[in-house]
């Protein structure tokens, strides 16, 4: 039985939830000024916020004030702040977000005295397997977390294991994040209540004291706690108060043996609600939207612009890293906490979105305004696609590109825009009217190129780029004025648009560059096929059937997909849609116990949209008759159907080995799961999924044993891989493999009422109080969801999976030059080029030489940091190239490690699912604008 106990006053504080963030801080104001008041009127007392810097952050704006008294109790060790910025839902975020939670959370700990340095993970609904890594790499040798912990953890405490090796010894909080409640529930009775609870728990403490975690959610520690157990502590069990990390580095002692390897998602030991994978759609999606357009701006940012906007950034940063909180993005709070988060996640992109054009239009200004600069944000050559708008052709006469080397490419019209905007007929008195409609030049969206005034007719020329010299609103007023004085009467005003068109090009891009290419008329008939440069595949399509020469589609009677790769494999009804019932809520999924499956549809068309050597496109509409809703009676669904069209976009490009799937409809059911299944040639035993710097194996079942049914429902975020099927993803997803391991299913759509519903078939307790949440419902919402199907008999590592999955989620960036029309195009310039098998790039940022959060510049020289990640279990090498003479190797939080010269590019020899940050630099003396 243990001899002593230790006592952590504490509180977890979901920043928002059951209300919205404003209605939680004004209890956070509350509830921090006690934890101060107490901290500063009890000598021995101890406080641990939360390990996250929002709740610190959040209480500092009210009451700032109070700052240098939080910093004091930091600096004394009476107050445990940091590392992270806000506690995350791991699963629902990017392995770079994750990072920069820790490195902000980090960074603003320090600048009040000094974060804690564990990785406390109190409440997560799970842990994923790169998590140690992540510590480790910044310096942190413990964590502390309750859910997904194995059956096969026996003590207080285990080694927690990365698929790379990295371990961090990992607290245990078995009896949850507010175990010691219990205890002090009577003050009389603390001596007494500990000791029944040692007793109990024996077993897991061995030699070590007791952990008595002293705290709850949105709630202070009673102000007289000290005084309870000072007087409670006696000889034969002594209580001390410490903060965690004082009780994980100062009073464990027991060697920890137990070892658990790669991610946390095990039901034995807690509830880990799986179902928040899959329910508000919305927020996952805007979530991806975020972390990839932050991501664009600060690649573009770093390499092409001489502005520095890391300001911008951080702030585009801080929004994403705030909704991340495990009550936030997963979707599991009120409408109102909800509509907060997608318009905080909608501001952080938008905030992105402003530094990214900013950073582009400096290369632009290069380009003349009759040509379009292209850029990568992926650091390794492609081509890829570009819609851009151009005068449409004559008839009879081809379009062509030309791109800046001379070479010539071929072009794919896709449309053609209209070009009489308006034909009016009004009195000579109204002329006035219509010249109150421009601004300046700008008419109707476009530039006016002249215009033709004649007695009873006023037609104006509109164009994107006018070829006409320049034009004088004022003398247009005055002609106009005096031709309608001279004609009275009736006019006829007309404007027409330049004939414009929308062209699709192939554009070859430099890695982590920028190309320029210019559409212009070929001439009376089209330039002879020698001096085009040859698409990769030509794209053939048919009524019902597309083909690329890598992968081919065709469409069966009942709407699937018959899918066929390049070596042969086939994946036969892929898109079979199957909807079925749902009484849970928020947290998890269940189905009614009379539930009815629907995955037949009543109706199904095919036509063909477009066709062309590039692109082809046909949309497949299914309609289906889904019931309404659930029946008054939750177990079954209710008997009313409505008819619901699903439209299903398929895709064919040119040189791409997978086919991309759209899928759309008007969501006018409540209560229901929508799943999108891709069966499989033969049964599997296990799935992989790749996120969050890992590619996870799974098997067919989850372990439980809580009070919680064990469904093998996973998260995935890049990729999912089953037997020879890989299905890209352009958002955090559920999925599960069904009929005994013979389809992968894909979550589109999960449509519930409640945040908790009090008895669920398939969890024992309520996860919250039974609150309406309406708009789970996505009544009346058009849903949509893409993805990519990637057949290989050979699995995702012999299909690049790692690389696809980036080009299918990452498109090129274009913009109109802004540069004299006509002119030369620039050359070609490229960025930080990677190469390497299964090397994934998780950021390239610009790091000034005054980094707050991380590394500062070598003689005041900043520099452009790049992650990389080894995603194999086997090791590789990543070579760097670029416009650099020196890399510095650093840690997680930006502090340097090693410095090593490399005027030749530098070779990285990568672990297998190893992490690496290097800071890449030109010296002093060769110093360029762009590192």
């Amino acid at each position: 039985m243990p001899n002593s106990a230790v006592f952590v006053p504490h509180f977890h504080w979901d920043r928002e939830w059951y209300e919205p963030f404003q209605v939680f801080r004004h209890r956070l104001v509350t509830a921090l000024d006690t934890v101060l008041e107490t901290a500063e009127a009890n000598p021995d007392f101890r406080f641990t916020v939360d390990g996250q810097m929002a709740a610190v952050e959040d209480y500092l704006e009210m009451r700032p004030e109070n700052t240098e008294r939080v910093v004091a109790l930091v600096r004394e060790g009476r107050l445990a702040i940091g590392p992270w910025l806000i506690l995350l839902d791991e699963f629902l975020c990017s392995g770079e977000t994750i990072v920069r939670n820790l490195r902000m959370g980090w960074a603003a700990a320090e600048r009040l005295g000094g974060a804690m340095p564990v990785g406390y993970l109190p409440d997560m609904f799970g842990h994923v397997a790169q998590m140690p890594q992540i510590l480790a790499r910044a310096g942190i040798e413990h964590a502390a977390l309750w859910r997904g912990v194995p059956g096969s953890v026996e003590g207080h405490a285990f080694n927690w294991r990365a698929p790379d090796g990295s371990e961090v010894r990992t607290e245990f909080l078995f009896d949850g994040y507010d175990n010691g409640l219990d205890v002090l529930l009577v003050p009389d009775q603390i001596g007494r209540a500990l000791g029944d609870y040692a007793q109990m728990t024996a077993e897991r403490w061995g030699g070590d004291p007791v952990l008595a975690m002293a705290g709850t959610d949105h709630n202070a520690p009673d102000p007289q706690l000290a005084a309870w157990l000072r007087k409670a502590s006696g000889a034969e069990l002594p209580i001390t108060v410490a903060t965690l990390d004082e009780y994980i580095r100062g009073h464990v002692r027991d060697e920890v043996t137990s070892v658990v390897t790669g991610e946390l998602r095990s039901h034995v030991r807690g509830n880990i609600l799986p179902g928040v994978l899959s329910v508000r759609l919305g927020l996952k999606q805007r979530m991806a939207l975020a972390e990839r357009t932050v991501d664009h701006a600060e690649r573009v940012n770093a390499l092409w612009s001489g502005r520095d906007d890391s300001n911008f950034l951080a702030l585009a940063w801080h929004k994403i890293i705030e909704s991340t909180a495990h009550d936030s993005v997963v979707g599991s709070g009120t409408d109102e906490t909800c509509d907060q988060v997608a318009a905080r996640l909608a501001e952080a992109a938008q905030t992105a979105r402003a530094v990214r054009d900013a950073a582009l239009a400096e290369p632009a200004a290069r380009v003349p305004s009759d040509a379009y600069l292209v850029a990568n944000p992926l650091p390794f050559a492609r081509t890829a696609l570009v819609e851009v708008d151009v005068v449409a052709p004559q008839t009879g006469t081809a379009l062509v590109a030309t791109a800046a080397d001379g070479s010539i490419h071929p072009v794919q019209l896709i449309s053609e825009d209209p070009t009489v905007l308006s034909d009016e007929r009004m009195d000579a008195s109204q002329l006035e009217r219509v010249l109150r409609r421009i601004h300046r030049r700008e008419l109707f969206g476009l530039l006016i190129d002249r215009y033709e005034l004649t007695p009873g007719s006023l037609v104006f020329h509109l164009a994107e780029v006018p070829a006409e010299g320049p034009f004088d609103l004022l003398i247009l007023r005055r002609e106009v004025a005096a031709a309608a004085a001279a004609h009275p009467g009736e006019w006829q005003v007309r404007t027409l648009a330049e004939a414009r068109a929308t062209a699709l090009v192939p554009v070859r891009v430099p890695a982590s560059g920028l190309t320029s290419v210019r559409v212009s008329a070929a001439g009376e008939t089209a330039v002879p096929a020698p001096e085009l440069a040859p698409a990769t595949a030509t794209v053939m399509p048919s009524a019902d059937a597309l083909s690329n020469g890598l992968v081919e589609v065709v469409v069966a009677d009942d709407g699937t997909l018959t899918v066929t790769g390049a070596d042969g494999t086939v994946l036969p009804g892929v898109g079979r849609l199957v909807d079925g019932g749902d009484r849970g809520d928020s947290y998890n999924y269940a189905p009614p116990a009379g539930d009815v499956l629907v995955s037949e549809p009543t109706l199904v068309t095919v036509e063909l949209l477009e066709k062309g050597p590039l692109r082809s496109r046909l949309r497949v509409t299914r309609v289906y008759e889904w019931p309404e809703a659930l029946a008054a009676d939750r177990d079954v669904r209710g008997d009313t159907t409505v008819p619901t069209p699903v439209e299903t976009l398929v895709e064919l490009r040119t040189g791409e080995p997978f086919v991309r799937i759209s899928t759309s409809f008007l969501n006018r059911s409540a209560d229901h799961r929508l799943r999108f299944h891709v069966p499989l040639p033969r049964p599997v035993t296990t799935s992989a999924s790749a996120g969050q710097f890992a590619v996870t194996e799974r098997g067919l079942t989850a372990e439980g044993g809580w009070g919680e049914y064990p469904l093998p429902t996973f998260p995935a975020s890049t990729f999912v891989t089953a037997g020879p099927a890989t299905v890209l993803l352009d958002h955090s997803s559920e999925y599960e493999l069904v009929d005994d391991g013979s389809a992968l299913a894909l979550t589109l759509l999960r449509a519930i009422g409640s945040i908790s519903v009090n008895i669920h078939p398939l969890r024992d307790e309520p996860a919250a109080s039974e609150i309406p949440a309406p708009g789970a419902q996505d009544l009346g919402m058009r849903i949509e969801n893409r993805l990519a199907v990637l057949p290989s008999a050979t699995g995702w590592q012999d299909a690049d999976a790692v690389a696809l999955a980036e080009e299918f989620r990452n498109d090129v960036l274009v913009t109109r030059g802004t540069a004299p029309a006509a002119g030369a195009l620039p050359a070609d310039e490229s960025g930080v080029r990677v190469d390497g098998k299964d090397v994934f790039v998780s950021s390239v940022r610009r790091v000034p030489a005054e980094a707050g959060d991380g590394v500062e510049g070598v003689d005041g020289v900043g520099g452009v940091e790049v992650r990389l990640v080894a995603m194999s279990d086997t090791a590789t090498t990543a070579r760097l190239t670029g416009a650099f003479t020196e890399a510095t190797t650093v840690d997680l939080l930006g502090r340097p490690l090693s410095t090593a010269p490399a005027e030749d590019g530098l070779a990285l020899d990568l672990a297998p699912w190893e992490i690496r940050t290097v800071v890449l630099r030109r010296r002093p003396t060769d110093r360029t604008d762009r590192p």
